[in-house]
C-alpha cells in the first residue's frame, strides 16, 4: 500500500463507523484507493458506496475532493461524517449556498489539515479562485459521485460533469474514483473515456436484490389503486414519484384528504420547506413523500417499504435507482409502476425542439423503458440484462413470475430475426429491423433500398408489437446484443451464431398489451380495479328505468351506464360516497341519489358484501382548475373556440370536458353559442330525438338522424343542452 496502516482495515472501520465487517466489495475498493490506483465503483443504491471513499480519505494524507451534483446531498454527507468524528472540520462542502465568511472558514480548516473530505459541485470547481486555492492543497484523491451524470446516455446527464477531467489536471493529478449506482455498459464506457481512466480497476457489485418485488400495472384509476395499496400497507413508509411538480402537489393533497399523511417534495419548493418535509419523512411524522426525482439521492432511510411510480420514468437507470430506495435494510420492498403508452408519447413530445442527437438518445432510453413495462419475462432478469448482468433463473418474486403469460414456440421467429440482422450487416437499430420484418417500407428503408431485398417482409404475418417482443427476449437470452460504441445497433452474439447453425426449440412468452381489451371486453389490468357486480348492475338499471318513466326523461339523463357500473363496483351507501362515483357530482347525487343508495345499502346487507377498502376516494377540489375556468367562461358567454385555444384544447377535447361537467350534475347554458352555429330546426330535431331515445350514444344518433345532415360536433352540443336542461 502507498499508505502504511498500523492495524487491519477492519479496526479502522470499527473505529470510525462502528461496523465490524465490510459489505461486498467495499474492502477491495478501499485497498485499491489506498494503493493510489484509479477506481471505478458500480454499486447499487444501498450497497455502501459512500464508505469506499470516506474511510480511505480519513486514512490518507491530504484532502479528498468529492464531486457531487446536489447541495442537499453534500450537506447530508458532511453531517454524517461529522457525527463520526470529534473534529468538526473533518468534512466540509463548498458551493453557492455559503457566504464569504463561511468559505474563508472552510479554507482555513483545509489548510490546517483538519479537513479530510471536501464536497464540491462541478460548477464550484470551474471558478478560477477555487482552482488557485486547491492547487496549494495536498489532494489525496478525487471521488466523482453520481458519475453517470458524465454520460449523455445516463439518466441525469449534466454537461458540467464532462469538464471534470480538465479541472483535475488544472488543480493537480491524483488518483480518481468514479462511483455510480446505475450504469449500463454504454454509460460505463463513456465515464471511463471522459475521465481518462480506461485502465481503472472496476468493482461491480451485483444489481440483483432478491427482497424487491417488481410489478407494472396499467394506468387505469391509478390514484384509486394507489390509495388502496397504501391503506393496505398502513404504517409503512413509501415514496411516490411523479414527473411533474404539479402532479406531485395534486397527489400529496389527494392522499391527505383520504386520510394518508403525505408531503410533497420537488425542486420548485424553497430549500427550507424541502428540508423540513424530508426530515418529517425520515422521522416518520408522515408515511409518504410524493416527489419528483429531486428526492432520494443520498437519503439513507433503510425501511422504505414501497416505491411507486405514478408516471413511468424517462430511463431504466433512473427507474432502477429510484426503486433501489425500497428495502435497503434487506426487508420488504415493493416497487410498483403505472404504465400507459400515452405517457411515453407525452415524454417524446417534450423532447421536440432539443438538439437532434439529444432527441435520439432520449428516444432510445424511452424505448428501453417501454420494453421493460411491456415485457412478460422476469422483471429483475430483464433489468439485470440491461445493466450487463445475467440472472441465471427467474426471480420468482415479480408480477411476471407470479402470473406468467402464455408461452409459444419461437424457433422460426428467432431464425427470421437473426437472418435479417445478418443480412443487414449488423448496422441497424431495432426500429429498422422491425420495419424490415413486417414489410413496412418507410423512408429509411427506401433510402437504403432494403425493400428490394428478398428478406423484406419475411415476418409480415406478425405485427410490430410481436417483433419488438422477440427482440427483447433475444437480447435477454443473449442471442443478440446492442453495440456499445454505436448504441442501439443490433449485433448477433455467439449464442445467436450457434443457433443459426443449428436452430432448436426456443420458448418465448407473449408480452403484455395494456391498451387492448380481453375477450370479455374488460381492459387488461393485472391486479385491476375490479369488475361490476352484474346482479347489482341489473337492479340499478331497473331503478333508473322506473325513475325515467316517473319523471318522463330518458334513463341516461339520470345516470349514464359508466356511473351505474362504478356503483356496482364501489357499493356507495351514503350521498358523500355517491358524489365520488364516476360522472356523479353533488347536484346529481342530491337530485337522484337517495333511492340508489337505499337500494345499494339493502343489497350490501342482504348479500353480506364486503365493500372495497378504497371505497371513498375523495377528490381534491381544484379551485383554479379546468372545470371552473370552463364554467366561468361559459357564464361570460365566451366563444367555445376561444375557450379551447386558451386552454390548448381542440374542440373535441373541450366538448368532452363540458360533457363531464354536465354529466356530473352541473347545469350550464350553451344557447348563446349553439344558436350562432346551428340552425333552429336542427336544434329542435336533435333535441326531440334525445327526448325519445333509449340511449345517448352519439353514433347511434347520427345514424338515425342522417350522417349527411348532422355533424358529430352539432349532435354533441345539442345533447349537452338536452342533458343540462332535462337532468337538472
Amino acid at each position: 500500500m502507498s499508505y502504511n496502516l498500523e492495524n487491519p482495515l477492519e479496526s479502522y472501520l470499527k473505529k470510525y463507523f462502528g461496523f465490524d465487517f465490510f459489505k461486498g466489495e467495499q474492502k477491495n475498493v478501499i485497498e485499491n484507493v489506498l494503493n493510489g490506483q484509479d477506481t471505478f465503483v458500480l454499486m447499487p443504491t444501498g450497497g455502501g458506496k459512500s464508505l469506499t471513499y470516506q474511510l480511505p480519505a480519513l486514512l490518507m494524507h491530504g484532502t479528498a475532493i468529492v464531486i457531487s451534483p446536489l447541495i442537499a446531498l453534500m450537506k447530508n454527507q458532511v453531517d454524517a461524517m461529522r457525527s463520526f468524528s470529534a473534529e468538526e472540520g473533518v468534512a466540509h462542502f463548498m458551493n453557492s449556498s455559503l457566504n464569504k465568511s463561511q468559505i474563508n472558514n472552510v479554507k482555513e480548516d483545509i489548510l490546517s489539515g483538519k479537513t479530510k473530505l471536501l464536497y464540491v459541485a462541478p460548477e464550484s470547481l470551474t471558478k478560477e479562485e477555487n482552482i488557485l486555492f486547491l492547487k496549494g492543497v495536498p489532494i489525496s484523491f478525487y471521488a466523482i459521485d453520481e458519475a453517470h451524470c458524465i454520460s449523455e446516455w445516463g439518466h441525469d446527464f449534466r454537461p458540467e460533469y464532462r469538464r471534470i477531467r480538465p479541472m483535475v489536471e488544472a488543480i493537480g493529478r491524483a488518483p480518481i474514483m468514479a462511483l455510480t449506482a446505475t450504469a449500463t455498459p454504454k454509460v460505463q464506457s463513456d465515464i471511463q473515456k471522459n475521465l481518462s481512466i480506461s485502465e481503472a480497476r472496476v468493482f461491480k457489485a451485483s444489481f440483483y436484490r432478491s427482497n424487491l418485488y417488481y410489478e407494472v400495472r396499467p394506468k387505469i384509476d391509478a390514484e384509486k389503486s394507489i390509495i388502496k395499496f397504501i391503506k393496505e400497507n398502513s404504517g409503512k413508509s413509501g415514496i411516490i414519484y411523479c414527473l411533474s411538480r404539479k402532479k406531485v402537489e395534486e397527489m400529496a393533497e389527494t392522499l391527505n384528504v383520504n386520510g394518508i399523511r403525505a408531503l410533497a417534495y420537488h425542486a420548485g419548493m424553497d430549500a427550507t420547506t424541502r428540508a423540513d418535509n424530508q426530515d418529517k419523512f425520515l422521522m416518520e411524522e408522515v408515511e409518504v413523500i410524493v416527489a419528483t426525482i429531486a428526492f432520494g439521492m443520498g437519503i439513507d432511510k433503510p425501511d422504505v417499504r414501497y416505491v411507486i411510480h405514478y408516471d413511468i420514468p424517462k430511463s431504466l437507470e433512473g427507474y432502477y435507482q429510484e426503486t433501489g430506495r425500497a428495502g435497503r435494510d434487506g426487508g420488504e420492498g415493493r416497487c410498483l409502476a403505472y404504465y400507459s403508452f400515452k405517457d411515453i408519447q407525452k415524454l417524446e413530445k417534450f423532447m421536440q425542439g432539443k438538439p437532434v442527437a439529444e432527441q435520439e438518445i432520449g428516444k432510445q432510453l424511452l424505448l428501453e423503458t417501454v420494453a421493460y413495462a411491456e415485457t412478460s419475462i422476469c422483471r429483475p432478469k430483464f433489468l439485470l440484462n440491461y445493466f450487463g448482468e445475467t440472472l441465471d433463473k427467474p426471480c420468482g418474486n415479480c408480477d411476471n413470475c407470479l402470473s406468467p403469460k402464455h408461452k409459444f414456440e419461437g424457433k422460426d421467429a428467432m431464425v427470421k430475426l437473426l437472418k435479417i440482422i445478418l443480412e443487414l450487416k449488423e448496422r441497424f437499430k431495432q426500429d429498422h429491423i422491425v420495419q424490415m420484418l413486417t414489410g413496412k417500407a418507410n423512408a429509411a428503408i427506401k433510402s437504403y433500398k432494403h425493400h428490394k431485398l428478398d428478406i423484406f417482409g419475411i415476418g409480415e404475418e406478425k405485427d410490430e408489437r410481436f417483433w419488438n417482443s422477440v427482440i427483447r427476449q433475444a437480447l435477454v437470452g443473449h442471442f443478440i446484443t446492442k453495440d456499445i460504441d454505436n448504441y442501439g445497433l443490433l449485433k448477433i452474439a455467439e449464442r445467436g451464431t450457434n443457433f443459426l447453425e443449428k436452430p432448436h426449440s426456443v420458448m418465448l412468452t407473449q408480452d403484455h398489451n395494456y391498451d387492448e381489451e380481453d375477450e370479455d371486453g374488460n381492459i387488461n389490468q393485472s391486479g385491476g380495479t375490479g369488475v361490476a357486480d352484474p346482479a347489482l348492475f341489473a337492479l340499478l338499471k331497473d331503478l333508473r328505468k322506473k325513475l325515467s318513466r316517473e319523471k318522463n326523461i330518458p334513463p341516461f339523463v339520470i345516470f349514464q351506464d359508466p356511473s351505474l357500473e362504478d356503483m356496482a363496483i364501489q357499493y356507495p351507501v351514503t350521498l358523500d360516497e355517491l358524489k365520488n362515483i364516476t360522472g356523479v357530482g353533488p347536484g346529481k347525487a342530491q337530485k337522484y341519489g337517495i333511492e340508489f343508495i337505499e337500494l345499494i345499502r339493502k343489497y350490501v346487507k342482504e348479500n353480506e358484501i364486503e365493500r372495497p377498502q378504497d371505497l371513498v376516494v375523495k377528490s381534491v377540489v381544484k379551485k383554479s382548475g379546468m372545470k371552473v375556468f370552463i364554467i366561468q367562461s361559459i357564464d361570460r358567454q365566451v366563444d367555445l373556440v376561444d375557450i379551447a385555444e386558451t386552454k390548448g384544447l381542440d374542440m373535441d377535447e373541450l366538448l368532452s370536458e363540458i360533457e363531464a361537467i354536465v354529466n356530473s350534475g352541473t347545469k350550464i347554458n350553451l344557447d348563446y353559442y349553439i344558436n350562432q352555429v346551428i340552425e333552429r330546426d336542427k336544434i329542435e330535431e336533435v333535441y326531440q330525438y334525445f327526448a325519445e331515445a333509449e340511449t345517448d350514444e352519439i353514433q347511434s344518433a347520427i345514424n338515425d338522424l342522417g350522417p349527411d345532415e348532422f355533424s358529430e360536433e352539432e349532435v354533441r352540443l345539442i345533447r349537452i343542452k338536452f342533458i343540462s336542461e332535462m337532468g337538472h
